[in-house]
């Protein structure tokens, strides 16, 4: 199939609106001799307007070559064989073209046969994501047609989508994420497939499915995410001990605090609070109204030792079995929750002290209560007060609560 080129003036996509790293990353790989353009996620936001969050990169270019070319550069993945180049603490992930079989609807293992560009652009998930931007001559090369889809607000599979969820299941979250953050609207075929495929999603790695849940959670449109985990049967296959609570009033607390973060995150252009901060908005609901029944019977026997466990063997059942969440982010989460009883305890003092632990994580403790304030705003005179011996804390004490770095991406369907 011969590709259709679209110009700036027909795509209106502003080369300046290109983070400049990724642009460097395409003209070394040019230099070198190589073909290189960016390629999906990033080439879809700029077309539909909103500003990327990462930049990928394709070219004819083996792993190992672009290895030789960039001294940052190293290699990842085994179903999954990518070049990760850093600059000034940034990673871009360069992907070589690859070809598949459209036709076959075994379950993909490994993914590393290189092809041409088209080939690579056919055994892409949908139309939208198949796109290049050649930044040379400023132009979007289209084999799939996925530009006039994104001018129709579209969302269509490359091949038949019965195929395509079968090869890689994780392909329907990534249906209901695309019609959460941009309004995309799935072809019939699709719906269809996604009704009679969603439990082939437990096929996938269950890694790759927290990794995916987690994403979304900080792309400030959980809410409508979570609504359409909901809607097509999502929420029961992947979290199967937590679906059961939205269908009880907890249900729209949990989104309150969703909704609240999504606002941040998109009307004030906050960063995503970390991963932690995220997992206790969706347990921390729940786990109130079972310590506030616990305290009803033993209010002595509810003391922070007795919070953190309850918090930990919560959080821990209601991922479970399907999305196993990590040990890092259970204790971060966890301590999170806990912490909150020391700033609003069950049984009210007299006075409270404002003792700051040292702990690391403090910072996203109080961020998590920053939340609460938002929602409940009778605690906000507290949160100031805790905030002011914090930011006190803080000078004495200036390496502690350190932001973490965060070393590269997890790789993403293409």
């Amino acid at each position: 199939m011969a590709a259709k080129k679209y110009t700036k003036k027909q795509h209106k996509i502003n080369i300046d609106d290109i983070d400049p790293n990724a642009l460097e990353v395409l003209e070394t790989l040019q230099e070198n001799g190589f073909k290189a353009y960016l390629v999906g996620g990033s080439v879809r936001d700029l077309l539909l307007g909103y500003a990327p969050k990462d930049y990928d990169i394709s070219t004819d270019a083996l792993p190992e070559e672009v290895r030789d070319i960039f001294p940052s550069c190293f290699i990842v993945g085994k179903r999954f064989r990518l070049a990760h180049v850093r600059i000034n603490r940034k990673v871009y992930e360069v992907s070589t073209f690859r070809k598949g079989d459209n036709e076959d609807d075994t379950l993909i293992y490994n993914d590393n046969e290189w092809g041409t560009e088209e080939e690579d652009v056919k055994r892409r998930d949908f139309t939208v994501n198949g796109l290049f931007y050649d930044n040379q001559k400023q132009v979007i090369i289209d084999y799939v047609g996925g530009v006039e889809d994104a001018k129709k607000n579209l969302l269509r599979c490359i091949g038949n989508p019965y195929i395509r969820f079968k090869q890689d299941p994780v392909r329907m979250i990534r249906l209901l994420k695309f019609r959460a953050r941009f309004g995309l609207v799935p072809d019939e075929e699709m719906l269809e497939a996604l009704f009679a495929l969603r439990t082939e999603v437990l096929k996938s790695s269950p890694a790759r499915l927290l990794e995916e849940f987690l994403r979304m959670l900080e792309s400030g449109a959980s809410v409508a995410f979570l609504k359409n985990l909901q809607e097509h049967g999502f929420l029961q296959t992947l979290l199967p001990n937590l679906a059961p609570y939205f269908e009880t009033p907890v249900e729209q607390t949990i989104y309150n605090y969703l909704h609240v973060v999504d606002r941040l995150i998109t009307a004030e252009r906050k960063r995503p609070p970390r991963r932690s901060v995220l997992v206790a908005c969706l347990i921390y609901p729940i786990l109130q109204e079972r310590l506030h029944e616990i305290y009803q019977r033993a209010p002595k026997k509810v003391h922070l030792g007795k919070i953190h466990q309850e918090a930990n063997d919560l959080t821990i059942d209601l991922f479970n079995p399907v999305l196993r969440i990590t040990k890092k982010i259970l204790a971060e989460a966890v301590g999170i929750m806990q912490t909150q009883y020391r700033f609003t305890p069950l049984q009210k003092k007299k006075k409270l002290v404002c003792k700051i632990p040292n702990t690391p994580n403090f910072g996203c403790c109080l961020k998590f209560f920053m939340l609460r304030t938002l929602l409940e705003p009778g605690l906000t005179d507290l949160y100031n007060e805790w905030h002011y011996y914090y930011e006190k804390h803080k000078k004495n004490n200036p390496r502690e609560d350190k932001p973490r770095k965060r070393n590269g991406r997890r790789r993403k369907d293409s």
